[in-house]
C-alpha cells in the first residue's frame, strides 16, 4: 500500500470532507439569508450543520419526514446477522441543537421562480438558496415484474429499514440447502460495491449457519467496484458457495416473477428460496418535482457549487447528483455536503466559490474480520468531477489477513466517526 494512500485513509477516518473550507465572509446586508435543505441523510444533515458552521447567521431549515434516520452503510451486516438495526438508527436532536429548524414533513413542491418549498401540510418555506438531498427512489416497473408488491416477496433492501429486516428474516427462515439469488443492477446506482459486500456477508451467514446452501449473484455488468479484491476473497473464503454470473455470461435479469421468486435472464430461469432484487434507481421524487432531474432520472450539477444545471438557486448533493467520477456513497455525500455548504455561504455573501477537491473512502466487509477499501480524490474538470490522477487507490491484492482484519476495524471506526459527526 502506498504511503500516500495510508495518509489518505487517515484523512478519511477523520471524515474531513472537502478542501473548500474557508473563513466565512460577512454579509453585506443585515437580513439573515434563508437556506432550506430537503432530506436528512448523510448529505442533507451534513450540509445543514456545515452551513451553520460556515456562518451562524444563516437561517437553516432541514426538511425531513422521518424522526429517525436509518443508515445504509453497515446495513449489510444487519442482513447477515452480525448487527442489529438499532445500531443503524440516529435522531436529529443534535442537528436541532445547532440552531437548525428541523421540519418533520414531506416536501411536495418547489417553486423555483418564487423560491419556495411547499410541505405536505400546505406550509410554504421561502428560501434564498435550496439544497436538495433526496437520496434515491426505486424505478418501479423498470425491471418487468418488479413493483412495490413484488418487493414484499423479493426485497431490495436498498433503503435501510423494514426491507433490511425482511431480507434477514427470509434468510433465517430458509432451510439449509436453499438457493439465494442476488440481482445486481447496471450503473449508476447507490453504493457501487454494496451488492458485492452483501453477497459476501450473506455467504458468511450461509457458510456458518446453512452450509448446504448456495448463493448466486446475477449481474447486469461485466465489471464492478473492487472486483479483484472481492473475487480473491470469495475464492479464499467461500469456494463452491458463491457464484458470480456477469452480463456476458447471462447475468442480466430481464424480468422477475415474485409469486415464485423466479428471476429470468436471456440464458435461463433461476428459482430462489430467497431473492434479493436490487432494481434500477433514480433521484428521489422531489428532484423530479423541482425540475432538477434530467431524462436519466439523476441531477446534473455544477461541480464547483453543486448548483443544478437545470434550475438556478437549487443545489443537489448526495446520491441524487450526477457527480462524474465520484461514486454514490455516504462518504461522498458528506464530502459534497461540505463543499456545497461552503459554496452556498460564499454565494450568499456575494463571493465566488473556489474550486474544491473532494474525497471519498468506501470500506466493504467480506467477512466480519476481513475488510477492503477504495479511496479517491476528485476535482472539477471539463464541467464535471474527475479523478485526481495518482490520488487514492484500493487495498493491496496481496495483503496478509492481519491487514484485512485491520481494515475491518477501520471500517467500524469510520462508521462511528461519520455518524458521530453528522448526527452526534
Amino acid at each position: 500500500m502506498k504511503s500516500s494512500r495510508r495518509a489518505f485513509l487517515k484523512l478519511g477516518i477523520a471524515a474531513t470532507g472537502s478542501a473548500a473550507l474557508f473563513s466565512p465572509p460577512a454579509f453585506s446586508q443585515g437580513a439573515a439569508a434563508r437556506v432550506v435543505v430537503v432530506g436528512g441523510g448523510f448529505a442533507g444533515a451534513s450540509c445543514a450543520r456545515a452551513l451553520r458552521q460556515a456562518d451562524p447567521r444563516i437561517a437553516v431549515t432541514l426538511v425531513e419526514a422521518n424522526a429517525t434516520f436509518i443508515a445504509c452503510p453497515f446495513s449489510n451486516a444487519v442482513i447477515g446477522g452480525l448487527r442489529e438495526l438499532t445500531a443503524q438508527q440516529f435522531t436529529y436532536e443534535r442537528v436541532a441543537a445547532d440552531g437548525i429548524v428541523v421540519a418533520r414533513a414531506t416536501a411536495t413542491a418547489v417553486d423555483a421562480q418564487a423560491r419556495s418549498v411547499t410541505l405536505a401540510d400546505g406550509a410554504r418555506l421561502p428560501y434564498d438558496r435550496l439544497v436538495l438531498a433526496p437520496g434515491i427512489d426505486i424505478r418501479w416497473g423498470a425491471l418487468p415484474g418488479y413493483d412495490e408488491g413484488a418487493a414484499a416477496q423479493m426485497p431490495h433492501a436498498w433503503k435501510a429499514g423494514e426491507q433490511t429486516l425482511l431480507l434477514r428474516r427470509q434468510l433465517e427462515a430458509m432451510d439449509d440447502g436453499g438457493l439465494v439469488v442476488i440481482s445486481a443492477p447496471a450503473n449508476p446506482f447507490r453504493c457501487p460495491p454494496g451488492p458485492y459486500e452483501r453477497a459476501s456477508l450473506i455467504a458468511h451467514y450461509l457458510k456458518t449457519k446453512k452450509p448446504k446452501s448456495k448463493l448466486l449473484v446475477l449481474d447486469a455488468k461485466d465489471a464492478f467496484s473492487k472486483q479483484r479484491l472481492f473475487q480473491a476473497a470469495w475464492a479464499e473464503l467461500y469456494p463452491g458457495l458463491l457464484e458470480w454470473v456477469p452480463l456476458s455470461k447471462g447475468g442480466n435479469v430481464t424480468s422477475v416473477d415474485a409469486a415464485t421468486r423466479t428471476l429470468v435472464t436471456d440464458f435461463g430461469r433461476h428459482q430462489a428460496k430467497v431473492a434479493n432484487v436490487i432494481p434500477p434507481q433514480k433521484a428521489g421524487r422531489i428532484a423530479d418535482v423541482a425540475g432538477v432531474a434530467d431524462r436519466s432520472g439523476w441531477c446534473p450539477i455544477d461541480p464547483v457549487t453543486f448548483e443544478s444545471k437545470l434550475q438556478a438557486g437549487i443545489h443537489v448533493i448526495g446520491d441524487a447528483a450526477i457527480a462524474g467520477a465520484m461514486p454514490k456513497s455516504a462518504f461522498a455525500a458528506n464530502s459534497q455536503a461540505k463543499t456545497c455548504a461552503a459554496a452556498v455561504a460564499r454565494l450568499l455573501a456575494g463571493g465566488t466559490p473556489s474550486a474544491p477537491k473532494l474525497i471519498n473512502t468506501c470500506y466493504s466487509l467480506v467477512a466480519p474480520d476481513y475488510g477492503i477499501s477504495v479511496a479517491g480524490v476528485y476535482q472539477p474538470s471539463g464541467g464535471q468531477l474527475a479523478d485526481v490522477p495518482g490520488a487514492g487507490g484500493v487495498s493491496p491484492t496481496d495483503a496478509p489477513r492481519a491487514t484485512r482484519a485491520a481494515e475491518a476495524v477501520l471500517a467500524e471506526a469510520w462508521f462511528r466517526t461519520i455518524t458521530g459527526e453528522v448526527f452526534g
